[in-house]
């Protein structure tokens, strides 16, 4: 599976494997109708990419972000009812948007800050008040980390969150990435607050690690580190 996932085919073997088993893992479910695609793609710099199958009386497929076209994948997610919506976190995770979305006819879901209406996307979010795409669906802007990130919640359970939010073994908390906020750190500062006003049980990123907690534990750490963020 990390063969087949690999963004660069950096991952070297000592023995011959059988790709077929890591390509056939994938998409990899997580919980309930919640997929990881693999195939993370270089030009989203390994960024992981999610997969929500519901049915289309509920607004169909959503794909969360883009890996990589890769025909294998592409021929899983059409039999898995293929994707009606794709939604863009941000600018820098985009990777095959185009191919999907001319593959699926699927409708694509980006912030203008980011740039949406230069990509040509069909659905442009405008400003910082979040945006009920579906019963299901709810678009919240954070901006921080670009200037028209947005984070996607689902069921008010499921959190994809881009490069926004993400787990962090090492501090056995959830974080920011200090280092890798390419806009503003005091508006990503503020961006966090704002999703305590949410819940959720999963923490999905594309970066950093999964986290899942009960609501009352994830609040508890998202509050965290939003204390964290204040003081770097």
């Amino acid at each position: 599976m990390a063969l087949v996932a690999c963004p660069t085919g950096s991952i070297g073997t000592t023995e011959q494997h059988d790709a077929h088993i890591g390509i056939d893992a994938f998409p990899e479910q997580i919980a309930d109708h919640i997929y990881y695609c693999g195939f993370n793609a270089e030009s989203s710099f390994g960024a992981w990419s999610y997969l929500v199958v519901r049915p289309e009386s509920e607004g169909g497929n959503v794909l969360i972000d883009s890996p990589r076209f890769a025909t294998q994948l592409v021929k899983k997610v059409e039999a898995m009812g293929g994707v009606r919506t794709m939604f863009l976190t941000h600018k820098d995770d985009i990777a095959d948007h185009r191919r999907f979305a001319e593959r699926f006819g699927c409708t694509r879901i980006m912030h203008a800050g980011d740039g949406a209406q230069r990509l040509g996307i069909e659905n442009v979010i405008n400003g910082n008040d979040s945006v009920q795409i579906d019963q299901d669906l709810v678009a919240i802007p954070v901006p921080g980390h670009t200037r028209g990130h947005l984070v996607l919640l689902y069921q008010n359970k499921f959190l994809f969150t881009g490069d926004h939010l993400a787990w962090s073994p090492n501090r056995n908390s959830l974080i920011a990435f200090r280092s890798a906020c390419w806009y503003s750190w005091t508006e990503q500062t503020r961006s966090m607050e704002k999703l305590l006003n949410y819940d959720f049980e999963w923490v999905l990123p594309g970066h950093g690690r999964i986290h899942h907690a009960s609501r009352a534990q994830m609040r508890e750490q998202l509050e965290r580190c939003v204390d964290w963020m204040k003081m770097r």
